[in-house]
């Protein structure tokens, strides 16, 4: 008798804490909706995406707000956006499933994978040739020294971003863009010795660039393609595609507007120059989840390896590097990783996040500490630093929610 009536109140207080936690989960969704309607009403936003799930998949919420084109039609949590420079993280992880292959060696001059007339004088300063001393993992660490193709201005000249949006979108080959890095822009610094202990690091889109074409060189067929064989059918991926070179494997929304200063940007052909990448939420969630458990490489420690190594951005000291990661933002091989400083967060310390994020305000972060998934996007080419201001919000409501 006694011990039915232990057991019952063991029954009760175990439906009590069950409803305490689903109270506690639904005010953090309720919380969380608000969050996105703010962010998509901030000055120059129209639209938002956000994504958070735990990686128990115990709690899962997206929400969308905006408007996906001129007609009114609105945006929901399975709308397709430009991921901009999560591509890179992308990139890194098939750089990585080769290198586990034997395919592809970190360590290896660049030189051994591309043609001669694209290596040489590809990095010169003073009259010397630093091309021949690049490596992959120069590529995949930024520690490469090469000027961004993409951010960087020629003397007296326009950088090609500003450019494009000044005179409208237009296309550009691989080899203009070997001639842009080779003969318009200076370099930054010599190949770092990476085992020294603080290489300089300085993010250049002209890296990743290189990787694709490596990737490309390496496999003998395109990076699309690539992509799809070793990501997007192994993991289920089912919405990510290279607009103007792919589809995805099943038909998808039409994605968001890509927006400056809140007005629609249509950039197609630079776009596919680059080879630029549109995902869902969920899409990128899945490969998150699928490098955090394991479920990517041949061995689950590689994943491990691109975050073995942290190196710090500094400060930007040019308008270049003011659109690009900057302290106190910290780069592994091909991953980001952000923790605040303390000093602007003195109420509470918020735990890091790894990933990666992109210049049109998009994001795609793991945080150990709190074992959550967090993907996003407002999809606006000025909004690069909105991750790092709204990713600690999301994180405070929910470490306050566990």
């Amino acid at each position: 008798m006694i011990r039915d009536s232990l057991i019952r109140k063991k029954e009760i207080h175990l439906k009590m804490a069950k409803r305490k936690l689903s109270e506690k989960t639904e005010a953090a969704m309720e919380e969380l909706r608000k969050l996105v309607g703010e962010l998509a009403s901030q000055r120059k936003l129209k639209q938002a995406i956000v994504a958070v799930e735990s990686g128990d998949r115990s709690f899962r919420w997206a929400g969308a707000e905006g408007e996906s084109d001129s007609e009114g039609g609105r945006i929901s949590e399975d709308t397709p956006f430009f991921i901009a420079s999560i591509d890179k993280l992308y990139n890194a992880v098939v750089a990585m499933t080769l290198n586990e292959a034997g395919r592809l060696n970190l360590d290896e001059a660049i030189a051994a994978y591309l043609p001669a007339a694209v290596v040489r004088g590809l990095h010169r300063i003073g009259g010397t040739d630093h091309s021949e001393r690049i490596t992959v993992r120069h590529l995949l660490t930024h520690t490469s020294g090469l000027p961004d193709w993409i951010e960087d201005r020629p003397r007296g000249g326009a950088s090609l971003v500003e450019t494009v949006l000044e005179e409208g979108d237009r296309a550009v080959a691989f080899e203009e863009f070997i001639e842009i890095v080779r003969g318009r822009l200076q370099p930054h610094f010599p190949p770092q010795d990476l085992s020294a202990r603080r290489p300089k690091i300085r993010y250049s889109d002209s890296n990743y660039m290189l990787v694709a074409a490596i990737i490309e060189a390496v496999t003998g067929t395109s990076l699309e393609r690539v992509h799809e064989e070793r990501l997007y059918q192994p993991l289920g991926m089912r919405h990510t595609y290279f607009p103007g070179l792919s589809r995805p494997l099943e038909p998808a929304p039409a994605p968001m507007v890509l927006r400056i200063k809140g007005e629609p940007l249509s950039i197609p052909l630079l776009i596919k120059s680059f080879k630029g990448i549109y995902s869902t939420a969920a899409d990128n969630i899945t490969l998150l989840r699928g490098l955090v458990r394991g479920e990517v490489f041949q061995n689950p420690e590689t994943y491990t390896l691109m975050g073995s190594r942290w190196l710090r951005f500094g400060f930007p000291t040019d308008r270049a590097a003011l659109r690009s990661p900057v302290w106190p933002i910290e780069y592994g091989i091909g991953i980001m990783r952000f923790r605040p400083p303390r000093v602007f967060t003195p109420s509470a310390a918020v735990p890091a996040v790894v990933g990666h994020s992109g210049s049109t305000g998009c994001w795609l972060f793991h945080c150990p500490e709190l074992d959550l998934l967090l993907c996003g996007s407002v999809d606006e080419v000025t909004a690069g630093p909105v991750p790092y201001r709204f990713v600690p919000r999301i994180l405070r409501l929910l470490g306050r929610a566990k």
